[in-house]
C-alpha cells in the first residue's frame, strides 16, 4: 500500500489545508489514493482542475481519485459526472477527521459529500502548525468572505467569513518559532476581516498587535493579501512603529476606474487607494505594494483601462498580478451583456505586465548600495524585508536571516 498522492491548484490558502488533509489521511489510514485540491476562481482555474483529474487517472489508474476544493464544492455534481472521479468531498468535510475516516474505511458510501459552505461558523485554522518552506511558515487565520464582488465565486466555495481566535493564533506562532522559524505570514480569503465574528469584534490590526508583543522572539511576521479599505487604526499603527512586520503589503485593488469598481461591488474608489498607499509610506518610508488587477471586466474602455495603468504608477505599485478577466457562471458579472473581445482582454493584461515589470527594474535600482536584513529560503537565494529575492554567489544557511549590501541587479533579482 502506498501513500496518498496529493495535488494543490490555486490559492496559499488551499496549499496550507492540503497539509491539514496529509495529516487528517495519514491519521485515518488512508492508502492508494489520488486527491486532488481544485480552485474555482475562474473558469480557466475549472478547466484546468478537470484536466488534472484526466492526467492524474492516467498516471493512477488503479488509485482511488478524490476531488475536493473550491470547484468541487461550488459544482460537485459536474465532478462526481467524471469518470476519473471516485468521490469528491467539499472544503468544509475535508478538513474533517471523520471524512478521512470514512475514506478509508469503507468506500462506497456517499460518494458526495458537499454540504452547504454557507452553514458553517468556525474556521479549521488549529489543525496544523503552519507550512512552508524552513525560511517562512504561513498560518491560516481567516477563511470565507462576506462581500459579494459581481466577478467573484469564492463565497460560494469558501462560505462566510470566519476567524480562528486570537488566542489559537499566538499559540501557533509560538510552537513555530520554538521550531526555529524566522517569519510567518498571516493568510486568508479575506485577512482585513478577521475578528468581525469574534467576541467583541476585534480587528487584524489587534491580531498583529497582540502577536508581535506575545510572541517576541518572533523575527519577522508578514501579511498576505489585504483589502486596504478594511484597514484598521491599530494595523497602521503596527506598520508604522513595528519593525518586525514587514514592510510589504500585498492590496486587493482589482483596478483603477471608479465606475467599474463601481460595477465590480468594490467598497472602494480609486482615491482611497492611493490614499491608504500615500498614508501607509508617510509613516513607513519603505513600505513596498503589491496588488491584483483585473484587465478587460465588463463594459471596460480603453479610458478605463488607462485609469489601472495609471493606477499602478500613482501607487508605484511593485509586485503585481496581473488577471485577464475570466467570464466565471454563476457571477453576476457574466451575465453583463458587454463583455470585452477576448484578444483586447489579452493585449489589457500584456500591457499591464509590461508596466509591471518597469516598476519592477525601478524598485530594483533603487536598492543599490542599501543594506538589507535577507531570510535565506535557500542557499543562494533570499528575500528582503520588501520580499524582493536576492542572489547570493556564496552559500549562506537556509532559514537564517543574514544582513546584505546590494551591489547589483540582473533577471529581476538583487545580487549581493
Amino acid at each position: 500500500m502506498s501513500a496518498p498522492k496529493f495535488t494543490t491548484l490555486g490559492c496559499r490558502l488551499n496549499a496550507y489545508e492540503t497539509e491539514a488533509m496529509k495529516e487528517l489521511s495519514a491519521q485515518a489510514g488512508l492508502s492508494d489514493a489520488v486527491i486532488i485540491n481544485t480552485c474555482a476562481v475562474t473558469a480557466e482555474a475549472v478547466r484546468k482542475a478537470r484536466q488534472e483529474i484526466r492526467r492524474m487517472r492516467r498516471e493512477n489508474p488503479d488509485a482511488r481519485l478524490i476531488v475536493t476544493g473550491c470547484a468541487a464544492q461550488v459544482d460537485p455534481d459536474s465532478f462526481a459526472s467524471m469518470d476519473e472521479v471516485d468521490a469528491v468531498i467539499g472544503n468544509t468535510e475535508k478538513m474533517q477527521a471523520g471524512t478521512w475516516a470514512g475514506l478509508a474505511g469503507d468506500f462506497g458510501t456517499e460518494p458526495v459529500q458537499v454540504d452547504d459552505i454557507m452553514s458553517v461558523t468556525e474556521t479549521a485554522g488549529h489543525l496544523i502548525d503552519g507550512f512552508g518552506t524552513r525560511a517562512r511558515a504561513y498560518v491560516q487565520v481567516q477563511n470565507g468572505c462576506d462581500h459579494r464582488c459581481t466577478f467573484c465565486i469564492i463565497p460560494y466555495g469558501r462560505g462566510n467569513s470566519r476567524s480562528v481566535p486570537a488566542g489559537v493564533v499566538v499559540d501557533q506562532i509560538k510552537r513555530l518559532v520554538d521550531r526555529g522559524y524566522n517569519e510567518v505570514v498571516l493568510t486568508g480569503v479575506d485577512l482585513t476581516s478577521w475578528g468581525a465574528d469574534l467576541p467583541s469584534q476585534p480587528q487584524l490590526g489587534d491580531l498583529v498587535m497582540r502577536i508581535l508583543k506575545l510572541v517576541p522572539d518572533l523575527p519577522r511576521l508578514r501579511i498576505s493579501s489585504i483589502d486596504s479599505i478594511e484597514v484598521d487604526e491599530n494595523l497602521m499603527m503596527a506598520i508604522a512603529t513595528e519593525t518586525r512586520l514587514m514592510p510589504h503589503l500585498h492590496l486587493s485593488l482589482q483596478h483603477g476606474d471608479d465606475l467599474i469598481l463601481k460595477r465590480m461591488k468594490r467598497r472602494h474608489l480609486r482615491d482611497d487607494a492611493i490614499r491608504f498607499v500615500h498614508e501607509a509610506r508617510a509613516v513607513r518610508p519603505d513600505m513596498t505594494f503589491g496588488a491584483d488587477i483585473i484587465a478587460g471586466f465588463p463594459t471596460e474602455t480603453e479610458a478605463h483601462f488607462e485609469n489601472s495603468l495609471r493606477l499602478v504608477r500613482d501607487c508605484d505599485l511593485t509586485w503585481l498580478h496581473v488577471f485577464p478577466y475570466s467570464r466565471r457562471e454563476g457571477t453576476p458579472a457574466a451575465r453583463i451583456p458587454s463583455q470585452v473581445n477576448g484578444t483586447v482582454i489579452k493585449d489589457r493584461a500584456a500591457r499591464l505586465r509590461v508596466e509591471g515589470a518597469r516598476q519592477v527594474e525601478r524598485h530594483l535600482a533603487a536598492q543599490i548600495g542599501k543594506t538589507h536584513q535577507v531570510l535565506m529560503e535557500n542557499e543562494h537565494m533570499g528575500r528582503t524585508e520588501q520580499f524582493t529575492e536576492v542572489r547570493f554567489a556564496a552559500p549562506r544557511p537556509e532559514g537564517q536571516i543574514v544582513e546584505a549590501t546590494i551591489t547589483g541587479c540582473a533577471g529581476g533579482q538583487l545580487l549581493a
